[in-house]
């Protein structure tokens, strides 16, 4: 069941969902508008010809910032990995969605190719796969609307959270745009 706005207000009145910083303006009927950091991670094609899964990224992408009004450029077929402002937390009987803004979509702005589920028990900031499909460069500028949460509640509490040891979350706690770490799941134990 997605959460209505008056259950999403009471859920963050009860500090089951947090939201960091929060804005009561940005809750929509069934969702929370979230915001575009300062943070991108860009990837350079000049240092490998291929990414290989096996290999940590570190020396394929590059942290840059977006300025105060001065838009980072996001060119047509370009791919880049951006931040929420927000940093979310859920509890063990909730999962949820991350969309983009409609408006956005219909420039051709992508804000996840996959990674739209967040787990139970998450906690960090939100990392976005940033796409423009669009045959026009697209600004983005930092504390733009990005993109919208919304909630779901689960039948019963996840046994598991995401984070638990056993289950070798990645990417817990984060707070900055974060590369794949698919190559962690090739290392021997």
């Amino acid at each position: 069941m997605i959460l209505s706005d008056r259950d999403i207000r009471e859920e963050i009145n009860n500090r089951r969902i947090t939201i960091s910083p929060f804005d009561e303006s940005c809750i929509q009927p069934a969702s929370v508008d979230l915001h575009l950091d300062r943070k991108i991670l860009v990837f350079r094609n000049s240092r490998r010809p291929f990414i290989d899964i096996h290999e940590s990224l570190d020396d394929l992408t590059e942290m840059v910032e977006i300025q105060d009004k001065v838009p980072l450029i996001l060119h047509p077929g370009e791919f880049v990995l951006g931040s929420t402002v927000e940093s979310i937390g859920l509890p063990g009987d909730l999962v949820a969605r991350l969309e983009g803004k409609s408006s956005l979509g219909r420039i051709g702005l992508l804000i996840h190719s996959t990674a739209g589920f967040v787990d139970p028990g998450w906690q960090g900031n939100l990392t976005l796969e940033l796409s423009n499909v669009a045959n026009l460069p697209i600004t983005l500028y930092h504390g733009m609307r990005i993109g919208q949460i919304s909630f779901l509640r689960l039948t019963s509490a996840a046994e598991r959270l995401y984070g638990s040891p056993e289950l070798g979350s990645k990417y817990q706690g984060q707070t900055d745009p974060t590369a794949s770490k698919i190559y962690q799941d090739f290392k021997s134990p």
